[in-house]
């Protein structure tokens, strides 16, 4: 068996769809085995360009995309990422296999996801509102909604039924902010929430017919893909697995609570696709030349200055999925050589190397200290690292464009200089160097 995992190795948004996209052409499956639609990968290819969220990004090669068992659904998303794929003349029929295994994200996980984050006033997580934590939840407490309910329409009403006994308690209860905070006075909280939430509960024929129509898009890719996954194993096929989200995101090993609800690492293969980590040939960790974050949370490098105003501007760094502006700081060395370790990288690939070209000089954080004492990044929690102190080594820049430069050996000196630093404290050569969003501006070596 020949398998690669393609995997996130800061905060998202690195660039994994390009990478994924670029490896796919040798690819004879794709797989996606975590996380929901709160990923967000661009691809840009002759087709056009295509924001997906659920559809693996190697469905423009000639390879088989498949949905896994460990990837939330919201079948509204999916059908119309379906639609924009057809409509760009791209074949889906028996290349596209859904997993009936996979739980679906409903409306009120959605509504529950906004309404608990306003709840949680200034401690808020800065979820992405996709209704991922809420469906999470429910699949681990034996209430979750899966595919496999929806092929059968009379257990799909009968569990839906149940689950709006519950959730529309819930949505009644925090909908009146008095009875939920008795012990406080949190008049912006409240005011929020009634702004917001719906007055009345959630109606359970609504929910089905829109359920329905949606479903009726994506019903004819829905096929176990496990014997296919099984299969391929046995005849040596090449599987490329392309991760959501990224390893500091992780509900175990990233910055909790500040994190998502999937396993994100190497090792999510398994639970999430039904095929062992030990498989795995090749894993590549995908990084940006620079930190981005999304959301609340820990990011010891992040600036405060016009260096990240310009990393912001220059990376056009707003979310895929959330449109948000994202949080922008220097290469974090002492992250990835912890992803490197938890994940067992056999290569980087270094994305957005143009960003940097107007850059005097450049920053690496090295390491961190803790009250004045070196400090790895696993020695606490989110409280921790957001009082840790980055070490910094400051390189020359190039000022000149790297951008859609395809040889390693025609980069400006202090870019090389630049990546081979990364390579000596990441300890992993990176194979892969993107110098622009299209497929082909990457340098292979």
């Amino acid at each position: 068996m020949r398998a690669s995992l393609v995997i996130g190795s800061q905060w998202g948004d690195e660039g994994k769809g390009k990478i994924a996209d670029f490896l796919s052409s040798k690819a004879d499956y794709v797989v996606r085995f975590n996380g929901g639609n709160n990923a967000g990968h661009t691809v840009i290819n002759q087709y056009g360009t295509f924001p997906l969220h659920l559809v693996p990004s190697g469905i423009f090669s000639k390879a088989t995309a498949i949905i896994a068992n460990g990837t939330v659904i919201d079948i509204e998303v999916l059908a119309q990422e379906i639609a924009m794929l057809e409509k760009a003349g791209i074949k889906l029929k028996g290349r596209l296999l859904i997993s009936p295994r996979c739980h679906v994200i409903m409306p009120y996980h959605k509504l529950l996801d906004k309404l608990y984050e306003e709840a949680k006033g200034k401690a808020a997580t800065g979820t992405t509102g996709r209704g991922i934590g809420p469906v999470f939840a429910d699949k681990v407490s034996y209430q979750g909604i899966r595919l496999y309910d929806l092929l059968d329409k009379k257990q799909f009403e009968k569990k839906l039924a149940v689950q709006l006994t519950i959730k529309n308690k819930i949505i009644t209860a925090l909908s009146q902010p008095d009875n939920l905070f008795p012990y406080r006075k949190h008049t912006n909280v409240k005011n929020k929430i009634m702004k917001t939430i719906a007055q009345k509960p959630l109606d359970q024929k609504e929910i089905e017919n829109s359920i329905y129509k949606a479903f009726a898009k994506i019903k004819p890719f829905i096929k176990e893909p496990y014997p296919v996954l099984a299969q391929a194993a046995k005849e040596n096929k090449q599987i490329l697995f392309e991760g959501a989200q990224a390893v500091f995101l992780d509900n175990d090993w990233g910055t909790y609570p500040y994190a998502t609800a999937s396993t994100i690492v190497a090792g999510g293969i398994n639970a999430g696709a039904g095929i062992p980590a030990r498989n795995l040939t090749e894993v590549i960790g995908v990084v940006k030349a620079y930190t981005t974050r999304v959301g609340a949370g820990p990011f010891p490098t992040e600036l405060f200055n016009s260096d990240g105003e310009k990393l912001r501007k220059e990376g056009n760094e707003f979310g895929t999925t959330t449109g948000r502006p994202r949080r922008c700081g220097w290469f974090d060395a002492e992250l990835i050589n912890f992803a490197s370790e938890i994940n067992s990288f056999t290569a980087i690939a270094i994305t957005k190397l143009d960003v940097l070209d107007s850059f005097k000089e450049i920053k690496i954080c090295t390491g961190y200290t803790y009250k004045g004492k070196p400090v790895r990044y696993y020695e606490g929690d989110a409280k921790f690292l957001d009082n840790v102190k980055p070490v910094y080594k400051t390189l020359p820049g190039w000022l000149k464009s790297t951008k859609g430069i395809t040889q390693f050996e025609k980069l400006p000196k202090e870019a090389q200089q630049y990546i081979t630093e990364i390579e000596k404290l990441v300890g992993v050569k990176a194979t892969l160097v993107a110098t622009g969003p299209k497929r082909e501006e990457i340098i292979v070596r």
